[in-house]
């Protein structure tokens, strides 16, 4: 072993000591869910914390995968505010790739690597209640919004967190596709980033980690920050500093703080091993956010 690996592990000491035992959610998506090699890490990383103590949950999404399919098909996806518009026929497809093709080739990785992951959509013990969402769309600042029916897309209503506690009491990982259930049993496309936020604090996660493909919340010089609390948040969506496609996942994070979550992390997944960078070293990978002042600890 060389003098570089031993700092590394001595560096991770205090780390693994606080987070045993603890409940660690990981949203998974974007080009760590495409790219051959940072699937295999993925598989191994989090295999990787079940054996040292920790409970990861995965949380995952699989648009491009849904898109590919429903290109095979002639259907072509169309979004609004990063939502996709969902009909019956696109929700089947939907159903079929993120609970089935997508679930279970990440759980098929995880226990190649010796894990015990376990797939679940938001149907099964009746993990996701959920009730349809309508969006407000305003295309021009002069026109009033417009509401907008975007089909079978849902919001979380109820987690109901039984089966994952079981599975976790089982050493067993629980990997769940974001599809959850309303009222009269329909089926809802539900956004990965809202169910993992709502699942972390179900759970009463201690960390809620989302992946991207950038290196977390960016200033207006393009360069990550480090720490950020909820009112440089605030600020920051107020100035314009962050982009569109960041602020839902913001406003997740900040949900899952004001509820119950310790720290939310936002990191760039197409780094290998990025979570373990993010949570076994001194200065993280990517940006850490907190209701708390600002700061690392």
């Amino acid at each position: 072993m060389t003098p570089n690996v031993a700092d590394i592990l001595i560096e991770a000491l205090p780390y693994i000591r606080r987070f045993y035992g603890m409940t660690i959610v990981i949203k998974y998506g974007g080009h760590a869910m495409v790219d051959e090699q940072l699937k295999a890490d993925f598989a191994r990383d989090i295999t990787l914390l079940k054996f040292i103590g920790l409970n990861p949950v995965v949380v995952h999404g699989g648009g491009p995968q849904i898109n590919s399919v429903l290109d095979r098909m002639g259907i072509h996806p169309k979004f609004v505010r990063g939502m996709r518009l969902t009909d019956e026929q696109t929700m089947d497809v939907v159903e079929m790739v993120l609970g089935g093709k997508v679930n279970k080739a990440i759980v098929a990785g995880i226990n190649q690597h010796g894990g015990k992951a376990v797939g679940l959509s938001g149907k099964d013990g009746g993990l996701i209640s959920a009730k349809k969402l309508h969006i407000k769309y305003q295309e021009e600042a002069d026109k009033p919004p417009e509401i907008i029916d975007p089909g079978l897309v849902g919001q979380v209503t109820h987690i109901n967190p039984d089966i994952i506690n079981t599975l976790t009491k089982q050493d067993f990982i629980p990997i769940v596709a974001p599809v959850g259930v309303g009222d009269a049993g329909e089926t809802f496309n539900i956004n990965a980033d809202h169910v993992a936020g709502k699942i972390a604090v179900a759970l009463k996660a201690g960390r809620l980690i989302y992946l991207t493909d950038v290196d977390g919340v960016l200033d207006t010089s393009g360069l990550a920050i480090s720490s950020i609390n909820a009112e440089k948040i605030n600020n920051m969506i107020q100035d314009k500093t962050v982009s569109e496609g960041m602020i839902p996942k913001l406003e997740c994070a900040l949900d899952a703080l004001k509820n119950g979550v310790e720290k939310v992390h936002i990191i760039n997944g197409c780094k290998r091993h990025s979570v373990l960078l993010e949570l076994f070293t001194h200065k993280g990978i990517g940006t850490e956010v907190t209701l708390a002042p600002l700061g690392r600890a």
